[in-house]
């Protein structure tokens, strides 16, 4: 499970990091809710626990712009304060969770497993963009305008996955193959560049109005092609 860890004070942060990876966690780690916004819109995780009193940007803040973009990600607030109409207005926001520090460890562990169970949740079987859907049980690719449809390889399927739900940004070839490959390097960002041509003869040959464009210098943006 990956989640994503905002905190500002540095020797909490830094406990609960290792607390978390001890127990077999992958956790990213930042100190702001800017940061934490700009993670949790350009990556996928499974959960996301956020201080909510934070520089740049609190949590709260954090969860309703999210919300706002349409992001499900699971989130647990950390809190200093208990007051009930506190933790409404924060579970209102848009938060699946809330806790109140100072708290054990054992209840931070099992409100995380219940964050990732509500993830599980969330893993649809069909997404769109477009006039595309993909079914990920089969694997298919299907244009809704022609009508035409093609499948996936593995690999294939994740990239379009990922940049289904990342439209309209800009994503790196070192962000794909960290993403997809789980490490940078030469080979894998060739490797990038090989999958990117074969998603585009897949568009071509079911006819979508949606294309892979390659922007110099900067990587790869998922887009509906101009009318």
């Amino acid at each position: 499970m990956r989640l994503l860890l905002a905190e500002d004070e540095r020797d909490l942060a830094d406990a609960l990091e290792a607390m978390l990876k001890h127990n077999n966690y992958s956790v990213d780690t930042v100190d702001n809710g800017q940061d934490a916004l700009d993670y949790l819109m350009l990556d996928d995780y499974d959960g996301a626990i956020l201080d909510v009193m934070m520089p740049k940007m609190d949590g709260v803040t954090v969860v309703k712009k999210l919300r706002e973009n349409k992001k499900n990600t699971p989130v647990l607030l950390l809190t200093a304060k208990s007051e009930v109409e506190d933790k409404v207005y924060g579970l209102d926001s848009g938060a699946d969770d809330y806790l109140t520090k100072p708290f054990q460890t054992k209840e931070l562990l099992a409100r995380i497993r219940a964050l990732g169970r509500r993830s599980s949740s969330f893993q649809e079987d069909i997404l769109n963009y477009g006039d595309l859907t993909i079914d990920k049980a089969t694997a298919m690719l299907n244009c809704d305008t022609t009508a035409q449809n093609v499948r996936l390889s593995e690999k294939e399927l994740r990239i379009l996955e990922y940049m289904f739900n990342n439209n309209g940004q800009i994503m790196t070839r070192e962000q794909l193959a960290v993403k997809i490959w789980g490490f940078e390097s030469e080979t894998e960002y060739n490797n990038v560049e090989v999958y990117m041509s074969f998603i585009r003869k897949k568009l071509a040959f079911v006819g979508s109005n949606v294309e892979i464009k390659a922007v110099r210098g900067l990587g790869y943006e998922l887009r509906e092609k101009d009318v």
